[in-house]
């Protein structure tokens, strides 16, 4: 595909998008009808898509119009692009521009140009304050990838070196080596043998910062384990029994596998079944998301009050269900993936009202740029 074809293809997505699809599967319903096109290709129109939804409000400004075209408008008149020579209608170029479109767009303004929805903004100021319009526009970029040391395994420098010779270069984080920055061939890693031979594993920053600052147990339980990432760096840090748990069994479908190649320990219990007391709990509960939004862009136009209070209540309900499993003294780490404060400090401090026979350790939040992924985490001690 020629650049300009990708662009044409990157219109119809984000129409897709725009018109209520998730961006994946507007990006796979895509991939399927285009055989034509090659793993470069795929994951160039991706680049593209996901890049438009991070600025969608800005380029849309300054391109005229809410809609794939104008979107990649304005990014060409964002990067210095001459749109005229990539809105040809040649091969499968888009269709030349318009005298009306040539002529539309401005500099985006307000929120605009911070690129947040106007819903979400009064809440995402009272949350973050004077970091408010920083944070808003470090979720304007790529989020850079981050990979976790099995330590079980390897050191870091082991896993460098092992990275460096498949043509993935990395550096350690300053406070926590075994946390690598991939500067160079991230689209390898899953391909690697340092990957299925589980010397690494893909996790954010933020969440092993997180999982780095837990206190120390013998017996610990996941009980929102997902696809199991803080199960297995809990289990990589020396706790000697792990068990994870989730609402949904599908969701940890591929933990036994991930477990065994990590050369880890984890009992995965199924929904429901949790039984007992553990020195240390672990909720990573349902949330909005708001700190992985460079991620997952489309989630952020996805953005509603009304979800945002079902949340609420289904982290009230998992953090009072988890009571009963946390042991005389032990502790219970909350965790989100949100800079939204009804989900992360107003949450804690109602549970200590409903919970009196606990206290608070400590509560920390991950911002982005320098900590990567948007993250909450408080621990709390049973008295």
């Amino acid at each position: 595909m020629t650049p300009n074809a990708r662009i044409s293809a990157a219109i119809d997505i984000l129409d897709h998008v725009l018109g209520g699809m998730p961006a994946e599967a507007a990006l796979l319903r895509w991939s399927r009808s285009s055989r034509f096109a090659g793993s470069g290709d795929r994951n160039a129109v991706r680049d593209l898509v996901f890049d438009g939804l991070r600025r969608l409000r800005s380029r849309a400004a300054l391109g005229g119009s809410m809609s794939g075209r104008g979107v990649m408008l304005g990014m060409c008149r964002e990067t210095g692009l001459d749109p005229v020579n990539v809105f040809t209608g040649e091969g499968h170029a888009p269709l030349p521009l318009t005298a009306a479109e040539l002529a539309a767009g401005q500099a985006p303004k307000g929120l605009e140009a911070l690129d947040l929805p106007d819903e979400v903004w009064p809440l995402w100021q009272q949350s973050l304050g004077h970091r408010a319009e920083d944070v808003a526009l470090a979720m304007r970029d790529r989020a850079p990838v981050w990979l976790r040391v099995n330590a079980l395994r390897v050191d870091p420098q082991q896993a460098i070196a092992a990275l460096q010779a498949e043509g993935i270069t990395c550096q350690p984080h300053s406070e926590l080596p075994t946390a690598l920055m991939v500067t160079d061939g991230a689209r390898k890693i899953a391909a690697s043998s340092a990957y299925r031979d589980g010397l690494i594993e893909l996790q954010d920053l933020s969440p092993q910062l997180a999982c780095a600052a837990l206190p120390a147990a013998k017996r610990a339980l996941d009980y929102c384990a997902g696809g199991g990432g803080k199960a297995l760096a809990l289990a990589a840090s020396g706790i000697g029994s792990v068990v994870a748990h989730d609402a949904s069994a599908a969701r940890m479908t591929d933990l036994a596998q991930r477990a065994r190649r990590a050369g880890a320990r984890i009992q995965i219990a199924a929904p429901g079944s949790v039984k007992g007391s553990f020195d240390l709990v672990l909720v990573d509960v349902p949330c909005s998301g708001s700190g992985t939004w460079r991620r997952t862009p489309d989630a952020k136009w996805r953005f509603s009050m009304p979800a945002l209070h079902n949340l609420l209540q289904t982290q009230k309900d998992i953090l009072d269900e988890v009571v009963p499993h946390v042991a005389p003294k032990g502790h219970l780490a909350y965790m989100t993936c949100s800079v939204l404060t009804p989900e992360n400090g107003d949450q804690i401090a109602a549970f200590l009202t409903r919970h009196p026979d606990f206290e608070q350790d400590f509560q920390r939040s991950f911002l982005p740029p320098e900590a990567s992924d948007g993250f909450f985490m408080a621990v709390l001690r049973r008295r």
